[in-house]
Parts: structure tokens; C-alpha cells; sequence
């Protein structure tokens, strides 16, 4: 095509408003059913046509409709996630492993943050639904009643992350949040701890702390072992809030022996407040925490901490929207990734580990 025609296009996409297939395929060189199988099949297309495309659709500023494909076609190629927050870094590693495995297949990701609000959630459901995505992944397997239904008939493929506990609306990958901090409490107890609180966050609009919770109750109970009301604190994801939790622990309840910080956001902040207080631990207090950030093994000593596979939780869950997409049967509905609990310096180890 000469420099007139291109410049033709480009003048009539400038007046006329978003470029149009017609207007690549022109650009390029090729026909217009070429341009719906790059867009559609790039793998279809051969790759010095692919590079004529993507040169014509960065010149013209071609992007394409995805509505007007998911119309068509009943759904688009974006799958939607929705995230209780960006602010808590364990969901990057979440959002990464969606990401790449999605990109590698042609799909794009779409993300929304609820703000552990699950009236919120409901809507953001009802939004994304109406975009007609491909897939959507939920966090936490505890829904509104109406956001529920909306799930159920979605007929897309569903997926709840990050727990494992209750029957699937649809598909769930993670862990178990119960099992995982009722091992590291027993372990606690293992090695001679008696007297251990626990800081977590609020347990509204929230099943992982709710299981979090009610695994340190068992494991204190299975011991027969008593916990003070006011060994257990509420904070919020921040640094800070994990400090307020330790300052008010080491005020009014200093009979406690361990500290489990069922967040590492909240096991840094309380590591924070001990050094400015010159709480030695595991001498005088043992620390441990939730999720292995990269921080905890920096500490002096390093944290104790339950290591669980963000990215992994990611990578699962978008496989199975692209294997159901696909066609495949899936016999098992549940994936259960696991985790392994990391004794470190900040307790003593147990002899069994």
C-alpha cells in the first residue's frame, strides 16, 4: 500500500472516530478475514502476516472491540478477577500467576478490587458478568446470597481462590486456612509454648481469618489449653496495625509466651514494635507468622512463618478456566496446593521438623 492510501486511511479514522478491521486489514496489506484470525487465532497466521498486523495496528491505533466480540460469540477473551485489595502484596504474586498463564493462551486479565466488602463484591460481580468474560476468580469462598446466585448462573467457569473449606459454587484452588495455622499453633505447643495470642484480621466479609481463627481455637482446645479473651486482636493489613497489636500485647497481657501474627504485614510491624521495646525474641517472646514474605526471612532472627503458594494459587486457577473452556473434564473440582509452615529462629524448632 503507498504512503497516499495509508495516509488516507489514517485521515478517515481521524475524523471518523476508532479505526476499524477494515482500516488495518488496508494498512497491511491483507484481507479483513486475516485481520479476525490475528485478533482471534494468532497462531493461525503466519508470522511475517502477523508482523504486517501489529505494525498496521500500531500506526492506526487500532484497538479492538471486545464488547462487539463478546456479543457475537457470547463472551470475550478477558477472564476478570476480582481481589479483596491491591494494597497486600501476597495478592502480586495472585494476580502474577493469573497473568502469565492467561497472556501465554491469548487471554487478557481484568482486575477489580472489592475492599473486603462482600456487598461490593456483589456488584463488581454483576458488572463484570455484564462484560461478558470468559472466566471470572473470586478470593474466599464466602459470598453475599445474591452474589452466589449470580456465580451459579454465570455458565462460565468460576473459580474461588485462597480457601478450600466449603463446597465450590463452581471450581476453588488454594489451601486450607484451618489446617494451616492449626498445625503451627500445635507446633507452638510442641516445643513448650503454653500461653500463645494471636493477631489477625477482622474476621467481617473475610473466611480465610474466620479459618485462620478457628484453627488456633482447635489447636489451643486439642491441648486443653485456655485462651484469654483478650489474647486475640483485630488489625488491619498494615505494618503499623501489627506494631499497635504487639505494643498492646506486651502491655496488658504480658504473660503471654508466643505471638502468632496470622498475616506477615502484621508479624513485621510486631517485630518493629519489639525492637523499639527491647523485646528480645525467641528469648523473651516467640514471634511467628503468615505467608513467607520475603521480609520474614531478613529479620533477626528470621521469622517462623506459613509459606503458601500465591503464585501457584494463580497459575491454578486460571489452567482451570482454560481447561473448562477447552472442553476438558475435570474429575476433581478442588485444588488443594498446600502449605508448609518454616521453622525459623524467631521460636524454637521442633524436634520432629
Amino acid at each position: 500500500m503507498g504512503p497516499d492510501t495509508k495516509k488516507g486511511v489514517i485521515q478517515r479514522k481521524r475524523s471518523s472516530g476508532r479505526a476499524q478491521i477494515r482500516d488495518v486489514a488496508r494498512v497491511a496489506g491483507v484481507s479483513a478475514i486475516t485481520i479476525s484470525r490475528y485478533l482471534n487465532e494468532p497462531g493461525k497466521v503466519a508470522e511475517e502476516t502477523r508482523k504486517k498486523i501489529t505494525a498496521a495496528i500500531d500506526e492506526i491505533g487500532y484497538i479492538p472491540n471486545l464488547v462487539a466480540k463478546g456479543l457475537s460469540s457470547n463472551r470475550t477473551n478477558v477472564v476478570a478477577a476480582i481481589i479483596p485489595t491491591i494494597t497486600n502484596s501476597i495478592f502480586a504474586d495472585h494476580i502474577s500467576g493469573l497473568s502469565d498463564v492467561l497472556e501465554d493462551n491469548g487471554y487478557r486479565l481484568l482486575i477489580s478490587e472489592s475492599g473486603y466488602s462482600l456487598e461490593r463484591e456483589t456488584e463488581l460481580i454483576e458488572t463484570m458478568l455484564a462484560h461478558r468474560p470468559a472466566g471470572l476468580v473470586v478470593t474466599g469462598q464466602l459470598r453475599t446470597e445474591r452474589g452466589a446466585r449470580l456465580l451459579r448462573s454465570a455458565n462460565i467457569p468460576i473459580v474461588e481462590s485462597w480457601e478450600i473449606g466449603a463446597e465450590p459454587i463452581d471450581m476453588a484452588v488454594g489451601f486450607s486456612n484451618f489446617d494451616a495455622c492449626f498445625q503451627m499453633v500445635s507446633g507452638l505447643i510442641g516445643v513448650g509454648y503454653r500461653k500463645i495470642g494471636l493477631v489477625s484480621a477482622p474476621v467481617a466479609a473475610n473466611d480465610r481469618t474466620t479459618r485462620r481463627r478457628q484453627g488456633y481455637y482447635a489447636a489451643m482446645e486439642a491441648a486443653d489449653l485456655e485462651v484469654h479473651p483478650g489474647w486475640v486482636r483485630d488489625a488491619k493489613f498494615a505494618f503499623r496495625e501489627g506494631a499497635r497489636a504487639m505494643g498492646e500485647l506486651a502491655e496488658q497481657h504480658p504473660e503471654l509466651e508466643a505471638i502468632f501474627f496470622a498475616s506477615d504485614v502484621l508479624s513485621i510491624g510486631g517485630v518493629m514494635e519489639c525492637g523499639r521495646r527491647g523485646i528480645r525474641f525467641p528469648e523473651d517472646i516467640g514471634i511467628c507468622g503468615f505467608d513467607d514474605l520475603e521480609l520474614t526471612s531478613m529479620t533477626n532472627p528470621p521469622l517462623t512463618t506459613v509459606r503458601v503458594p500465591r503464585y501457584d494459587i494463580g497459575r491454578s486457577a486460571a489452567t482451570m478456566i482454560l481447561a473448562r473452556l477447552a472442553g476438558e473434564n475435570q474429575a476433581e473440582r478442588v485444588t488443594d496446593l498446600g502449605f508448609k509452615i518454616l521453622w525459623r529462629g524467631s521460636t524454637p524448632r521442633p524436634r520432629c521438623s
